[in-house]
């Protein structure tokens, strides 16, 4: 039967339990989503299992090793989101006072996060009024973010030549192994790779396929952190962009393994966001200008 679009029998709004749901969403687990609540883990459990008993429906698939959203789930977090928004407007109207502006910032992980984050606090005491909301992720999650409205302002990787963005940089993408040893054995050629869905990943699987070569996933990490560290340790190759490149890394040398062309990263602004996401923009587009900024600080 197909879906209706909507939840049924969702008369279960409640706003604890609708906050510990995104937190778990954002935090990526139940045991992170806790400490970001000051709860237990086992409190943030029970109030997702309300949470379900109420929809009806599971909201998150337990059968991996990550907590990942169901269909479901993915459905009533946009809305989750915006009840609490409002219910945070809500009472800053009752108190008196003018409610914050919130501006969403999403942005990969795999760039100079902190370096980045400095500027965008700078340009949040600037801004007093408004309250910013950054996330980190994958970029075809960001991309969606952004298209579905759960992101005011968005850099990320992307294929070139897309149209539609406010700024682009280029990338130069490398196959990057450990500096000071010898190489990996090529054959299959081990990967350490983000998630399904990544345009690295995607780009060094299509490359190797192109060129008949066999490979094998070594190492699969949802963050820079694992996925430097895989390589650093001799584990597996990568796909990074040159400057994410730390010390205990090198670039393979060219003809060892098929070239992998050009990505780049770009900046989008949601359409209909509000005019302070333009200034907010700015201040990103300078920051990615300065080619030594985006340097991984890990």
């Amino acid at each position: 039967m197909p879906h209706s679009g909507n939840l049924n029998g969702v008369h279960m709004l409640d706003l604890d339990l609708l906050h510990a749901f995104v937190s778990v969403v954002d935090a990526g687990g139940f045991t992170r989503a806790g400490e970001r609540v000051h709860r237990t883990q086992s409190t943030v459990s029970q109030q997702i299992r309300r949470l379900e008993q109420a929809a009806g429906k599971p909201l998150f698939d337990r059968s991996g090793r990550q907590v990942r959203l169901t269909e479901d789930g993915e459905r009533l977090l946009g809305y989750a989101r915006r009840i609490l928004a409002l219910s945070a407007e809500a009472k800053a109207a009752l108190a008196s006072a003018p409610p914050a502006m919130v501006l969403r910032l999403g942005m990969p992980d795999d760039i100079a996060v902190a370096a980045l984050t400095r500027m965008v606090a700078a340009f949040a005491a600037a801004h007093p009024q408004v309250r910013l909301a950054v996330r980190c992720g994958l970029s075809v999650d960001l991309d969606a973010s952004l298209a579905q409205g759960d992101l005011d302002v968005a850099l990320m990787k992307r294929e070139p030549g897309r149209g539609g963005a406010r700024n682009t940089w280029p990338e130069q993408l490398v196959w990057a192994v450990r500096a000071d040893a010898p190489l990996p054995v090529l054959d299959p050629v081990p990967l350490a790779a983000f998630p399904q869905g990544c345009l690295y990943r995607n780009r060094a699987i299509g490359a190797l396929e192109r060129a008949g070569r066999a490979w094998r996933i070594a190492y699969d990490c949802p963050n820079l952190v694992g996925i430097l560290a895989a390589v650093e340790s001799g584990l597996a190759v990568s796909v990074l962009e040159r400057r994410a490149l730390t010390p205990a890394l090198r670039p393979l040398p060219e003809g060892l393994l098929p070239p992998l062309g050009p990505s780049e990263l770009a900046l989008c602004v949601r359409e209909g966001a509000p005019p302070l996401a333009d200034a907010l923009a700015a201040v990103v587009a300078d920051f990615c200008a300065d080619p030594a900024a985006l340097r991984t600080a890990a």
